[in-house]
């Protein structure tokens, strides 16, 4: 028996914009207004707007709420500061990742757990059977927030317009509370499209308010609704990884070239060490397969799953492609042989039915803004 996917509190909203929706983990979120193109042209030149409801909040609380998280992820949460934010990940004994996340530092004992959506309920579980021992608790707040992105190189100005918080005092992955629209918030200076931008977690019953305050703030600048089809374009022109993808529980962050996020040296036994030491090792020794950019000499575009070949052997796998708006070429991520990882690698190919299109193997990311 099917369930009926989960709404946003903008989903009415949405639909009056004229939104393509689409069933997305459970919930029917907008995939494009109009055109995905100019959505994504928007966001890298003037600012998109995003409702990321869908993502998965879990407050984590207690004098041992740091202890807690430094052992239940790979990172080292004790070194948070206030008001800061880490990119981490969660991972299982055998070092396979569960999702990667971001925690936010809200106060000197709270935390707040951003999951994928996909995955939230997954990481909450985990969570919960991970605290026994600390004087911490794990709570489930997905209903408490509504999430929305002003992302673009207008994001400031627009968020100026409707908050007297110290947007230029914000580093990137920071977040301060404020009030944005006459509404509390907390402002996160993080984003998923490689562009400046700005996350706003506020309840769900002003998300509408906000929504239509930050509209009227950014007509001036080129402002409009952006979908999650463009999001997927923007991440993916930033080398940025998506849970499913570039990550799965087959692979370990060493295997997926983020060890960087793994913190040995923290106080502690943390879940999955010992299998991320050798994980580690292994990276060191005998590189796995590594994750590289390919840029398409043609047109057609490669998916996910279609085999990268050279020399007439099937040398990778293509984990995410699409046509790129900004290269005006398709692009992929994919994961190969190390010894065809090398920018420049001659005889690289994509088997996009049963044609070996000729493709460019380039360093990640294929786009990166200018500060």
């Amino acid at each position: 028996m099917s369930t009926a996917p989960r709404l946003t509190a903008l989903d009415s909203l949405h639909r009056s914009l004229g939104a393509t929706m689409t069933d997305f983990a459970g919930w029917d979120m907008p995939l494009r207004y109009a055109s995905e193109r100019d959505e994504h042209n928007a966001v890298r030149t003037r600012a998109g707007l995003f409702d990321l409801s869908h993502m998965g909040e879990i407050t984590v609380t207690g004098p041992e709420a740091a202890a807690f998280l430094s052992y239940a992820l790979v990172g080292n949460i004790a070194t948070v500061g206030n008001g800061r934010a880490r990119y981490t990940m969660i991972v299982r004994e055998d070092g396979g990742i569960v999702d990667d996340l971001i925690v936010y530092r809200l106060g000197e004992s709270e935390y707040m757990v951003v999951a994928n959506a996909g995955n939230a309920q997954i990481v909450l579980d985990a969570l919960a059977a991970r605290v026994g021992g600390f004087d911490a608790e794990v709570r489930d707040d997905r209903d408490a927030y509504a999430l929305l992105a002003v992302q673009g190189p207008e994001s400031p100005a627009i968020m100026k317009a409707v908050t007297d918080a110290d947007l230029d005092g914000l580093k990137y992955y920071a977040g301060l509370p404020g009030t944005v629209a006459g509404v509390p918030a907390l402002i996160a200076r993080t984003g998923y499209t490689g562009e400046d931008g700005f996350e706003l977690f506020v309840a769900p019953e002003h998300a509408e308010q906000l929504w239509r305050a930050l509209t009227e703030a950014g007509a001036p600048h080129g402002l409009i609704p952006c979908g999650l089809s463009c999001r997927d374009t923007l991440r993916l022109e930033a080398g940025m990884p998506l849970y499913g993808h570039e990550l799965t529980t087959a692979l370990t962050p060493f295997d997926a070239g983020l060890g960087r996020v793994v913190k040995f040296e923290k106080d502690g036994d943390f879940v999955g060490r010992e299998a991320l030491t050798a994980a580690a090792e292994r990276a060191e020794s005998a590189p796995p397969r590594k994750l590289v950019g390919l840029i398409a000499e043609g047109r057609r575009v490669p998916r996910a799953g279609f085999p990268v070949v050279a020399d007439g052997k099937v040398i990778g796998e293509v984990t995410s492609g699409a046509p790129s708006p900004t290269l005006g070429k398709p692009i992929a991520m994919a994961y190969v042989d190390a010894a065809f990882a090398a920018p420049g690698t001659e005889g690289v190919g994509v088997d996009i039915r049963g044609t070996h299109e000729p493709y460019e193997v380039v360093a990640l990311p294929f786009y990166k803004r200018q500060k």
